[in-house]
């Protein structure tokens, strides 16, 4: 008799590595940002309180955005829509949150948090919208919904900068003091843009 075994044979075939070459490191400018401006007190009541530790932080005036970049495309007429309420940012809607109540240009704002619209004209007007909804996608504008609006004034910068870009700046007489006037300005900078409009903290 004559036993026939099946031999299985086991082909050993070496596993192909293909060399990837890892991707290169890159930086890239963070797209979200927060500006603010302190006060080393705080309102409570109808009292002024010195900013403790134990008790009150310094009160707060902030503009939360995500920041749009050029990257050569056109801004004005562009990226900033002409007669079309913008969302003065990027993603989810820019915020102005104040501690204090303020006013912006002639607007008064009672303390509490608000978002930013932005609408640029035919006639070259700007305005900033100052609304009461929060927490909505930048696209979400009810107009229903708007407080005011601001006149911004607009200039040309010598520099163009790429990234949209929001100051509080305050005003001080002496920056070397360290110490500043209850009142400021809000500037906008995109490109060769800047828009700019005064604010004022109401003691």
């Amino acid at each position: 008799m004559v036993h026939r075994a099946l031999i299985a044979l086991a082909v050993a075939v070496p596993s192909v590595v293909r060399s990837q070459a890892e991707p290169p490191k890159r930086v890239a400018a963070s797209s979200f940002a927060t500006v603010e401006v302190h006060l080393n007190a705080r309102p409570i009541g109808k009292r002024w309180y010195e900013e403790d530790a134990a008790l009150t932080g310094p009160s707060r005036i902030a503009i939360k955005y995500s920041q749009p970049h050029a990257r050569g495309r056109k801004i004005v007429g562009g990226l900033i829509p002409t007669d079309t309420v913008w969302r003065f940012g990027a993603n989810e809607a820019t915020t102005l949150h104040t501690d204090l109540d303020i006013t912006l240009g002639s607007l008064a704002l009672r303390r509490g948090d608000y978002t930013l619209f932005l609408l640029h004209d035919a006639k070259d007007a700007w305005q900033l919208i100052v609304n009461s909804q929060t927490a909505q996608w930048g696209t979400d504008h009810d107009a229903s919904r708007d407080i005011g609006r601001v006149p911004l004034t607009a200039s040309t910068m010598r520099d163009n900068e790429d990234t949209f870009t929001i100051y509080l700046v305050p005003e001080s007489p002496d920056p070397r003091s360290g110490y500043a006037n209850l009142s400021g300005a809000l500037r906008v900078r995109w490109g060769t843009i800047e828009l700019r409009a005064p604010w004022t903290i109401k003691q």
